[in-house]
C-alpha cells in the first residue's frame, strides 16, 4: 500500500507542498488535517476506541475520525470520505473552526496540524472498519471532560487538546445540524 502524502501549509492554512505522511510527522512539519464529531440528538458525541494494530496510539479513545484532506479535496469532501472509510457513516458535515496544535505520539512521531474541525449529525450504530477501530460509543460531552481529567491516559494526545477547543465551542454555540 502506497503511503499517503499530507498537505504541507503555513500559519495562515495556504498550501507549501506535500511530503509523505510519516515523514511530516517525524519532522514534526505542520501539515492541514481535520477531526470529525459525530452526535445524536441526545447531545451525544460518538468516540472511538483506535484499533491495536494501529502504528500510533492504539487502543486508545478519541473523536469520531480525523485524517489528512488529499490533494484538491475539500476539507468536508475529506471529513465525508474518512467518516464513511473509518465507521460506515454518511453523514453531512459543518465546518466549525480550525486552528493549530503539536501533540506527540506515543512512539516519538509528532503531529503538528493545522487542524479542521466539523461536526455531524447522526442516528444509530456505525458500520466500524475493524482495521481502523476497536470499539465506539455514545458519551456527553460533560461525560468525556470529566473523563479526560480523571483518567487521561485512556485518550490520545490530540483528541484531548481538540476536545477542549469542541467543548469550549458546544458551550459558546449551541449546536444547529
Amino acid at each position: 500500500m502506497k503511503e499517503e502524502n499530507v498537505i504541507l501549509v503555513n500559519q495562515f492554512d495556504e498550501e507549501i507542498g506535500t511530503m509523505p505522511k510519516m515523514e511530516a510527522h517525524q519532522k514534526a512539519v505542520l501539515h492541514r488535517a481535520f477531526s470529525v464529531f459525530i452526535m445524536n440528538h441526545k447531545g451525544e458525541t460518538m468516540l472511538q476506541q483506535r484499533a491495536a494494530e494501529k502504528y500510533h496510539s492504539p487502543l486508545l479513545w478519541t473523536n469520531t475520525c480525523c485524517s489528512h484532506q488529499r490533494v484538491g479535496e475539500s476539507n468536508i469532501e475529506a471529513g465525508k470520505r474518512r467518516l464513511q472509510e473509518e465507521m460506515g457513516i454518511d453523514a453531512d458535515l459543518k465546518e466549525l473552526f480550525h486552528f493549530i496544535y503539536k501533540a506527540p505520539f506515543d512512539n516519538g512521531l509528532t503531529e503538528h496540524e493545522l487542524d479542521h474541525v466539523m461536526m455531524g449529525h447522526y442516528e444509530g450504530e456505525p458500520l466500524i472498519n475493524r482495521e481502523e477501530v476497536a470499539d465506539w460509543k455514545w458519551m456527553k460531552p460533560e461525560a468525556i471532560k470529566n473523563d479526560i481529567s480523571q483518567a487521561p491516559e485512556k485518550y490520545t494526545a490530540w483528541f484531548k487538546i481538540i476536545f477542549e477547543r469542541f467543548y469550549d465551542h458546544l458551550i459558546q454555540n449551541k449546536p444547529t445540524l
